[in-house]
């Protein structure tokens, strides 16, 4: 989802594929920026630091994001299908973030929260996630309007909690679907069971009865 240099950033901008671009604040290249501008694609100014962190190979000063909009819609994100993540009632705003991220890495088109946004809650998420929301839709609504948006473009819905009776790696996790992981004390809603197309589970033979959150999101987003 990654092109990096200039002329290749630039191909990326005429084909109309790059989405949001990433530019070192040292070395400000302002055709690319006036490209954007006549374009309309947002540009991220971020430091040399940050710009070898995010570039996989660790050497340009420009990067862009393509095959992701991380201005998506709702609507849009079922449309274009992939993977998508439904953070059911997550409480925690580290959670959260740590999943946006790992969705991200992961190649996730999207994540989706079903939690009450609150200011406070969404900026600590946004920290936790290494800003990694820059780079991925991340989208509030309730599960109401989730479920409605997911039956209506007929995306598959695979649940992981405990009273699944099937590994992750025996489901089919291809082509559109949403898996989704609940609260952190009271784990995925009767709503959200019911709507399931599977429920999965995670081998578990310790004694402490569940993996973290962050553990078992991770589990089958590299599955």
């Amino acid at each position: 989802m990654q092109v990096r240099g200039r002329d290749e950033v630039i191909a990326a901008l005429a084909s109309g594929e790059a989405t949001l671009v990433l530019m070192n604040r040292d070395a400000i290249d302002e055709e690319v920026r006036a490209l954007c501008l006549e374009k309309e694609i947002p540009v991220e100014i971020g430091s040399s630091t940050d710009l070898w962190r995010m570039s996989a190979d660790g050497e340009h000063e420009v990067m862009a994001l393509v095959g992701r909009n991380p201005n998506a819609t709702l609507d849009q994100v079922c449309t274009d299908g992939g993977a998508i993540w439904l953070l059911d009632q997550v409480e925690y705003a580290t959670n959260i973030g740590f999943c946006v991220r790992t969705a991200e890495v992961s190649g996730a088109n999207a994540v989706v929260i079903t939690t009450p946004q609150t200011n406070d809650l969404r900026r600590t998420a946004t920290r936790a996630s290494m800003r990694a929301d820059r780079f991925i839709p991340v989208i509030w609504a309730s599960a109401e309007e989730a479920l409605a948006a997911f039956k209506e473009h007929d995306l598959k819905i695979v649940v992981i909690e405990d009273c699944g009776q099937v590994a992750p790696w025996d489901v089919d996790l291809t082509g559109d679907l949403v898996m989704v992981v609940g609260a952190e004390r009271d784990g995925v809603s009767k709503e959200m069971l019911d709507a399931a197309d599977e429920v999965v589970r995670l081998p578990m033979k310790g004694f402490v009865p569940s993996y973290n959150l962050q553990v078992a999101l991770s589990a089958v987003a590299l599955e």
